[in-house]
């Protein structure tokens, strides 16, 4: 199976750069925080390919699925020890102590699911059709990257 992440630079500090951070294999944990279960929840698993693009920009790379953690249900101990052991995975450039005010606004959400990432590579950009994902989609899940790809 295949995925897409659309990813918004500065998510949980100023100075993220959470693309570069993939690509240079610093953040090696891709991580997803809802309400709801929705998609990656479920649907991700070991050995799919995540492909990579920031908001308003083209596919620039992808990764394989190396593991899957999914957490529901938790309180505010839950979402700090999450954080405490994996934060320097999913945002290296955001000091534990930022991350962790970051952390005490999710208390409203009910679902984490952590995507490990391995054999991270950059690859020729390219756009995507998200018609029918709806506008606001972030995870995209396909069958074939093809079937979403744009040629201009």
């Amino acid at each position: 199976m295949d995925h897409v992440a659309i990813l918004r630079k500065a998510k949980i500090s100023k100075g993220d750069n959470l693309l570069g951070d993939i690509l240079a294999g610093t953040k090696t944990i891709e991580s997803r925080w809802y309400v709801n279960k929705t998609a990656p929840w479920d649907k991700v698993h070991i050995g799919d390919t995540v492909y990579f693009k920031e908001s308003g920009c083209p596919v620039t790379a992808k990764a394989n699925v190396a593991k899957v953690l999914q957490y529901e249900n938790w309180d505010a101990r839950k979402i700090e020890q999450i954080i405490k052991q994996y934060g320097n995975q999913i945002a290296p450039a955001t000091p534990l102590d930022d991350f962790l005010e970051w952390g005490r606004a999710l208390i409203n959400k009910k679902y984490c699911i952590l995507v490990f990432l391995d054999n991270v590579e950059k690859i020729e950009p390219f756009e995507i059709d998200k018609t029918g994902y709806g506008i606001s989609s972030a995870w995209l899940v396909v069958e074939d990257i093809t079937k979403l790809q744009k040629f201009v």
